[in-house]
């Protein structure tokens, strides 16, 4: 009887942690998650709150689909740049095949992202998982086209990283029924 009773206490301590993360809303929640990312905490605070109208009463999907939007349009600045950088004539020729690969890997990526927000709202969480790698693969592989990395574009492609890895880290935070 008392193996029985321990069973059942740690599955309600178990699962009510894995509930709290859910219980949380909007700034608290906010707070709660970007302390988990402690590389990125002040940059999470600034982009999980930045929609004005979910960011208030947010819930981990929410505040994924937030940051996942901001990521795309780094992704879309990236490929601003790229665009404009290709049509430079005084780079050398490698440079400029580089960035064309770039350019392509750049234009998954946000394909990728708009997946990954597809899947979350269907609760797809496996699917998510995969297209947000897919999408971080696609930014190294832009990086790895083109020589150094001291450029707008890996400056760029560091903030990229930094808000994918913020929704790897709210990913974790929802329940074990949800991820991987």
């Amino acid at each position: 009887m008392a193996k029985i009773f321990s069973v059942l206490v740690i599955c309600v301590i178990v699962f009510a942690h894995q509930t709290s993360a859910e219980i949380l809303k909007g700034n608290a929640l906010i707070k709660n998650v970007c302390n988990l990312s402690p590389n990125s905490k002040d940059l999470c605070v600034e982009i999980l709150s930045s929609d004005p109208t979910k960011s208030p009463n947010a819930d981990l999907k929410d505040l994924a689909i937030v940051a996942l939007r901001v990521a795309a349009n780094n992704a879309s600045a990236i490929l601003t740049d790229v665009k404009m950088l290709i049509d430079d004539a005084n780079l050398d020729p490698e440079i400029q095949q580089g960035l064309a690969d770039c350019k392509e890997t750049i234009l998954d990526a946000e394909s990728q992202l708009e997946d990954t927000i597809a899947a979350l709202l269907i609760e797809s969480d496996v699917d998510a998982q995969k297209w947000l790698k897919a999408a971080l693969a696609a930014i190294t592989t832009c990086d790895d086209s083109i020589p150094g990395n001291d450029d707008v574009l890996s400056v760029k492609s560091h903030t990229f990283r930094k808000l994918c890895n913020i929704v790897v880290v709210i990913t974790r935070a929802m329940p074990a029924s949800r991820i991987l």
